[in-house]
């Protein structure tokens, strides 16, 4: 095997790592990018990159519910703008972003599958579709799942 085989391979599992880890944690902190870059042999700034491409990853705590606000053109057509800057008045976040009080993260999504049901957003792994400002507002404010 040469180095540089070597070193794809050692690359490939970069990302089920990262996922592993992620769900683990909840996030990636710094400490564990380090860890992660010597393992896969890949530079700390390869790993941050790779974290910093894909949407889903994360380098803080998540809040204790994820909000997830499909950004894609469908819902734009159907309203989510104002629904996003509903939420985020609401919140007192933008996008990228945990509450104060550490209770909801805020997360863009770039399509979330429900285009006929626009807009749509996902909150706590669970889709939701023909979000009014209103509707929004009782699921936040209803009990979280155990």
């Amino acid at each position: 095997m040469t180095e540089e085989s070597a070193r794809s391979t050692d690359q490939a599992g970069l990302m089920p790592a990262l996922h592993r880890l992620q769900d683990q944690l909840g996030y990636l902190p710094d400490h564990a990018i380090a860890q992660l870059a010597q393992a896969h042999n890949v530079s700390r700034a390869e790993v941050i990159g790779v974290i910093g491409f894909y949407h889903d990853f994360r380098r803080t705590p998540p809040g204790r519910r994820r909000l997830q606000v499909c950004r894609a053109e469908s819902c734009q057509a159907m309203g989510s703008e104002r629904l996003a800057a509903h939420i985020c008045r609401q919140l007192g976040v933008d996008f990228g972003a945990t509450t104060a009080d550490g209770a909801v993260t805020l997360e863009a999504a770039y399509c979330l599958g429900n285009c006929a049901c626009s807009p749509a957003i996902m909150l706590d792994g669970k889709l939701y579709g023909r979000v009014t400002a209103e509707r929004l507002d009782a699921l936040l404010t209803e009990e979280q799942p155990a």
